[in-house]
């Protein structure tokens, strides 16, 4: 009888020992980043973007574009994969080259609906270079503007791939994917500041600043404009844009020292006083209403050795972005002075 009850205990110990480990593997989950950048490799930045509800809020991809590359369409058709209408989240691995003569170089996973076949044959009819075997799935070698573009199809959903010279990135991307049910939290940058990032947040940047000096401009940062050129060596930016009532954009800069971050605000605020002397005119009609409330709506906050910028954006503003529309900048215009009412009177008389 002991010995019965004995061996109900145990039972009863490791079903409780195993209910435990799956709602702690579910609760990390849970705060995790997305399992796109998950699978990304360490880098000096990370971008993600959620183009799911990008398409509700705006036009991108239910129309075809007017003037595709010819490359790009030739895609299209082999393919049947539209990046605009077909792709629903895209993760980059950013590595920064090391000084002015490396370029920077891109890993990536791309989830979204193709179809593996065709995809299949337009990779391998692009792989001169041939075609490589990692734990059972093919890599496709693509020779691509002197370099080299590692590709894999990881799932019906997903794929992954690297301009990296070095094949061990990609291969890296694949061992994750293998991994992705357990609860990983992916690159370093990731894991120590993704619970910075807005909740619901559609899409995001974190990066860290090259210490040392470089004339490359980090423009995937979401800084618009020359903005990147602003930021502190040695900082970490955490950037972001989430839709409310309207878009929310955040740039956290987390400097090296209190100094920094005062000397970074008071630059950033010079640069948007800048912008308010200026007509931007999105479709050459004029000055824009949308635009003048969103770079309105900037505010630069500093608090120890941390600087804020944020934003609200009207929908409408991206809306004009993504239809393609031209952008006019000019100086700003002066209004002609009003008559004053003694010069009306003096006229009236005149004619009189």
């Amino acid at each position: 009888m002991r010995s019965r009850r004995r061996q109900l205990l145990i039972a009863l110990a490791v079903v409780i020992a195993l209910a435990g480990a799956v709602v702690t593997a579910i609760l990390l989950r849970k705060g995790a980043a997305p399992d796109a950048v998950r699978l990304l490799p360490d880098a000096d930045a990370i971008l993600y973007a959620n183009l799911e509800p990008i398409r509700l809020l705006t036009d991108l991809g239910k129309k075809p574009a007017s003037n595709r590359d010819p490359q790009y369409e030739e895609f299209v058709r082999a393919t049947g994969f539209d990046f605009e209408r077909d792709l629903d989240h895209a993760a980059f691995a950013i590595h920064y080259g090391k000084g002015n003569a490396e370029e920077t170089r891109y890993s990536e996973i791309l989830q979204g609906r193709f179809d593996h076949g065709r995809m299949s044959q337009y990779l391998a009819k692009l792989s001169n270079n041939g075609i490589e075997q990692y734990q059972g799935f093919d890599i496709y070698v693509i020779p691509l503007e002197g370099r080299t573009l590692r590709v894999a199809l990881l799932g019906f959903d997903t794929a992954a791939a690297s301009n990296n010279a070095d094949p061990a990135i990609i291969h890296y991307m694949i061992d994750r994917y293998k991994e992705s049910a357990l609860p990983f939290a992916g690159p370093r940058l990731v894991s120590e500041y993704y619970r910075r990032v807005p909740l619901g947040s559609v899409v995001w940047t974190i990066a860290q600043i090259p210490a040392e000096a470089s004339m490359q401009d980090h423009s995937e940062l979401l800084i618009p404009g020359g903005w990147s050129a602003l930021l502190p060596k040695g900082s970490i930016v955490i950037a972001s844009a989430r839709p409310l009532a309207e878009v929310h954009l955040r740039a956290q800069v987390i400097t090296q020292s209190e100094a920094q971050a005062r000397s970074f605000a008071g630059k950033i605020e010079a640069f948007l006083a800048l912008f308010g002397s200026i007509d931007i005119s999105m479709d050459g009609g004029g000055p824009d209403p949308d635009v003048k409330k969103a770079f309105e709506s900037f505010e630069v906050k500093q608090e120890n050795n941390e600087a804020v910028v944020t934003a609200s954006v009207p929908f409408a503003f991206f809306r004009k972005i993504l239809s393609e529309s031209p952008v006019e900048i000019a100086p700003q215009t002066q209004k002609p002075p009003e008559p004053s009412a003694p010069a009306a009177k003096s006229k009236a008389k005149n004619k009189q």
